[in-house]
């Protein structure tokens, strides 16, 4: 299709372009209760400033049962633990200031979600969550819905070292919280999800090289574990290393066709290596299947379209999207769009 040979080549010039300042997702709505409102911020260069927010579900909570206590709690490069108590909106809202940033959801004092805010995303990211408060131990999380297929038996001899693990976490000290889970590690060589979370505390202080080789001992373990896949993905792309990233994603989209989140990291690492047709595809399999939570996905097709002149097939794009999602606060200006192109 001469279209997308024309996006391929395209990318030659405009892929780190592209990445870095179109994906303009507006958070106002999660973040007005927190006092901000992220389309107004500016940050450096005069780009907008970069925020993760999203919605905490908490599910299988028995009628007439107290709510459980739910913490976000966001880390990165720049700036110490910062936590926010989780109110019946579910809503969460932090700014980025650093590199390699670390969401954590903690429910009564136990770490139920942990996902790593990739610096490869665009500026503005949004990450939804279940949680069920009933499962145990650290999750290095899927975007979105945990899997329970990856749950494992808590194991009574590093109960206590999960939750020193927390305590450190939550006071700040990713030292402490590393010696912590090589303890569990130690006693438990075989549990995956720890070796997993490993990795995301090295991740935290930009140890990849480490980070890398927890993930892996992960997936040694546990093959199809997606979360580690994920995130082992995102260290590879983090470095440069986009043939390898788009090998570990297509893994992460084999273990899990549902996960939104893999295709889109797949979508974004094609791009990123100038492989336009393939990158448009995955896109377009992370909107069909989360439609809301990769709003995203539209705005970086339309830009990339638009660049080569093709605005009609933008426009297109743009009215079968507004079909599926009926709330999206860009409405008005996607409808605008169709209407002057279509």
């Amino acid at each position: 299709m001469v279209i997308n040979r024309a996006i391929s080549a395209l990318l030659a010039l405009t892929s780190v372009a592209v990445f870095a300042g179109i994906v303009r997702a507006q958070p106002d709505d999660f973040c007005r209760e927190f006092g901000e409102t992220p389309t107004r911020e500016v940050g450096r260069d005069n780009r907008p400033a970069p925020y993760v927010f999203g919605r905490i579900i908490i599910k299988g909570v028995p009628p007439g049962a107290k709510p459980p206590r739910v913490i976000a709690i966001y880390s990165d490069t720049q700036q110490p633990a910062m936590r926010q108590l989780i109110g019946r909106s579910g809503n969460y809202c932090f700014q980025k200031r650093g590199n390699a940033g670390t969401l954590v959801i903690d429910v009564d004092g136990m770490e139920m979600a942990r996902k790593t805010v990739s610096d490869i995303a665009g500026t503005r990211q949004r990450e939804d969550f279940e949680i069920y408060p009933l499962q145990q131990g650290p999750r290095e999380a899927p975007p979105g819905v945990i899997n329970a297929r990856f749950g494992r038996p808590p194991n009574e001899r590093t109960a206590d070292l999960y939750r020193k693990t927390g305590e450190a976490e939550q006071a700040g000290d990713t030292a402490k919280a590393v010696e912590h889970i090589k303890e569990i590690v130690a006693v438990d060589p075989a549990d995956f999800i720890a070796w997993a979370k490993l990795g995301s505390l090295y991740l935290q202080t930009n140890a990849l090289a480490d980070a890398e080789a927890a993930y892996r001992r992960a997936l040694e373990i546990r093959g199809d574990y997606t979360p580690a896949l994920i995130n082992l993905g995102v260290v590879a792309a983090m470095q440069g290393y986009y043939l390898a990233a788009i090998a570990i994603f297509q893994e992460a989209v084999k273990s899990d066709p549902t996960s939104a989140r893999a295709y889109r990291f797949l979508g974004e690492a094609y791009l990123q290596n100038k492989q336009g047709s393939l990158g448009l595809a995955a896109l377009d399999k992370a909107l069909e299947i989360d439609p809301k939570g990769m709003a995203e996905c539209p705005m970086l097709k339309e830009r990339l379209y638009d660049l080569v002149g093709a605005k009609n097939v933008a426009a297109a794009q743009y009215k079968q999207f507004l079909e599926k999602v009926n709330d999206h606060p860009d409405r008005k200006k996607f409808e605008k769009y169709v209407r002057d192109n279509l």
